[in-house]
């Protein structure tokens, strides 16, 4: 078994925040240059032999899934490893709004609000508490043994990366895991 890690490209909250304001970009899809890196890693991952990919359900990570590996692998779409909630762009949608933008992934398997709920309505932003964050992404990566004799790629987020393997990845930069 080989597993990548393949962060999203540039999204558009990416682009408009400065480290000051929230820009409000809920579910932040691709920029340009987003949908222009996932081309280019789509080059790089050409020769990996990749057999399955598995995405988290925000706009940006499904948008560089498909750009990535249409075609090439089937995408499934899971939870776990989404990014900590801080900001607007770390929000997701329910599974009946993203399967519009997205007709051919699934999404019922996936809960009503898979980000982290809090104590507040779907129209703000409740950070996810650390320790939350944290026992999310060790149960995401204790369930990475059920894919024996698969070439893997999995499509999410730089902080969920960072907690696996202690460092920030670039946009669309692809990542030997293991």
């Amino acid at each position: 078994m080989t597993i990548f890690f393949i962060r999203h490209g540039q999204s558009e909250f990416n682009a408009a925040f400065q480290g000051e304001a929230d820009p409000l970009i809920f579910d932040a899809p691709l920029t340009t240059l987003g949908f222009e890196q996932a081309k280019k890693a789509r080059e790089t991952i050409a020769d990996l032999g990749i057999t399955r990919v598995i995405s988290s359900p925000l706009t940006r990570a499904l948008q560089t899934a498909q750009t990535i590996f249409d075609g090439i692998a089937p995408i499934e779409v899971r939870h776990g490893h989404h990014e900590l909630l801080l900001f607007s762009g770390d929000v997701g949608r329910p599974p009946e709004e993203l399967s519009l933008d997205f007709p051919k992934l699934a999404f019922d398997h996936l809960p009503n609000r898979w980000w982290h709920a809090g104590d507040h309505s779907d129209s703000e932003v409740t950070e996810e508490p650390i320790h939350l964050f944290q026992a999310r992404i060790a149960n995401f990566v204790a369930n990475l043994n059920e894919f024996d004799d698969e070439q893997l790629a999995i499509v999410g987020h730089g902080n969920a990366f960072q907690e696996i393997i202690g460092f920030m990845l670039n946009n669309c930069q692809v990542h030997q895991y293991k």
